[in-house]
């Protein structure tokens, strides 16, 4: 159950902002094999001058960071699917490629408390971690 924060630059159209959230949603699902159901991805919009780029991006209002938190144990192969997924995905808005960054962080499950309080390692998460 990875927990994922898209943070952006500029306002995006509706339409535009529901889209990258899904965008990401579904490299997700493609890259780590989550199911559909476990969509924790949020869209966090900074003022510019809270939210420096380097000056030698081309469109620095379209720069998007995505940071996902998530349970240890995938494969490299498996995180570089999840950069290549959300790169190609979020690249349909308009955002060139390399003004993307996309950060994994792996947390042991032991801690996470999930469900009521749970520790992550003590409940059946109905999916494989190890891919």
């Amino acid at each position: 159950m990875p927990s994922t924060l898209i943070e952006v630059r500029t306002d995006h159209a509706l339409d535009v902002e529901t889209g990258i959230i899904d965008a990401v949603h579904d490299a997700l699902i493609a890259a780590f094999a989550i199911p559909p159901v476990d969509k924790h991805v949020r869209l966090l919009v900074h003022a510019p001058h809270r939210f420096p780029v380097p000056p030698t991006l081309t469109h620095p209002q379209l720069y998007t960071l995505v940071t996902v938190d998530c349970f240890a144990g995938r494969s490299v192969d498996a995180k570089r699917r999840l950069y290549t997924e959300i790169v190609t995905r979020v690249g349909s808005f308009g955002i060139p490629a390399n003004h993307i960054t996309v950060v994994v962080r792996d947390t042991p499950t032991d801690s996470w408390g999930i469900r009521g309080g749970q520790a992550a390692c003590d409940v059946d998460l109905g999916f494989t971690v190890e891919i």
